[in-house]
């Protein structure tokens, strides 16, 4: 039987070898594997980590083919050669027959397969909506705790899928230039999620400049100014990848990192619960707004699964 406690503490004493088995343990959904899995989470959760795990966990979200796999090749080029160590979590969709991911995004990332300082991990996106598969948040957790940029790439972008903000301490929303993503974006509300919005393919020249110029317009409108609109080739050899890496940085340094992620903790125990149990269950605690005040009663240190227990009990 795996120790799922052995895992957990390896990976917060920063052994990022037991990372592969401890997504291994994350990702069985057997009441076995729920049990390691618990056992894992409870070794990095904020209260043995003594604080928030220090990685920095980032969502990378848009449409497919706006070029998010090349970007990452190029990223994760650029972290490495500042000795950071990278994981990526690549939520690709599922195939109806079998369950798991379509696209593996290991084969589409550019990476050297024996640098143990990164990890590609390809899982599917079920049939949930929200852009993530159930375990996405449970593995990001764990391997915040070993790795020093933690990436999260969610399968497209739309209404329902932007439950990466609940994860991530930042969201980099990715749009090609020419593709009508900027209307889109307005109808779909997408554009209250991006901490940075990068236009790919700029080596387009024109067409790359104008989608920039519209997004940040829309951006205007919206009273969100100070949201950074970039533009990146991610063709070799790279341009504005480093102003991409500065710019990540600059919004993670301005956090108040234990409040966003005690929020981010609350705001995704409620979405759980709310899957889980249904709106019916919702009413009986009297509703969203009464939920989120019992939830701001409890301590900033729960795990987003202490949460869900505690919204379950009042629920009875």
């Amino acid at each position: 039987m795996t120790d799922g406690a052995a895992l957990g503490r390896r990976l917060r004493e920063g052994d990022r070898s037991a990372a592969p088995a401890a997504l291994n343990v994350i990702e069985d959904r057997s009441p076995a594997g729920r049990s390691a899995a618990l056992e894992l989470l409870a070794e990095v959760s904020t209260a043995a980590m003594k604080g928030e795990a220090p990685a920095h966990l980032i969502g990378v979200t848009g449409p497919p083919g706006a070029g998010k796999s090349c970007l990452l090749s190029a990223l994760v080029a650029a972290w490495r050669a500042a000795g950071r160590t990278v994981a990526i979590l690549a939520v690709d969709p599922s195939s109806k027959r079998s369950g798991g991911s379509l696209l593996g995004d290991r084969a589409r990332i550019d990476h050297d397969p024996a640098d143990d300082g990164v990890l590609i991990r390809s899982t599917a996106a079920g049939m949930r909506l929200g852009g993530l598969a159930p375990p996405t948040r449970e593995a990001a957790e764990a391997l915040a705790a070993a790795f020093d940029v933690v990436v999260v790439e969610t399968v497209g972008v739309g209404q329902s899928e932007t439950d990466v903000e609940q994860v991530c301490d930042t969201v980099a929303v990715i749009v090609q230039p020419g593709s009508g993503d900027t209307l889109q974006f307005l109808k779909a509300g997408i554009m209250e999620v991006p901490d940075i919005l990068v236009v790919t393919k700029a080596d387009l020249g024109d067409v790359a400049l104008a989608a920039r110029r519209d997004l940040a317009a829309a951006l205007r409108s919206l009273g969100r100014r100070e949201t950074p609109v970039l533009a990146v080739s991610s063709l070799p050899p790279p341009s504005g990848v480093d102003e991409l890496v500065a710019a990540l940085d600059a919004h993670r340094a301005a956090l108040d990192l234990p409040a966003v992620r005690t929020r981010q903790r609350r705001l995704a125990a409620l979405a759980e619960f709310t899957f889980e149990s249904g709106e019916r269950a919702l009413r009986a605690l009297g509703g969203r707004r009464e939920a989120e005040k019992l939830l701001a009663a409890q301590d900033p240190a729960l795990s987003v699964r202490d949460l869900l227990a505690v919204l379950e009990q009042q629920s009875r």
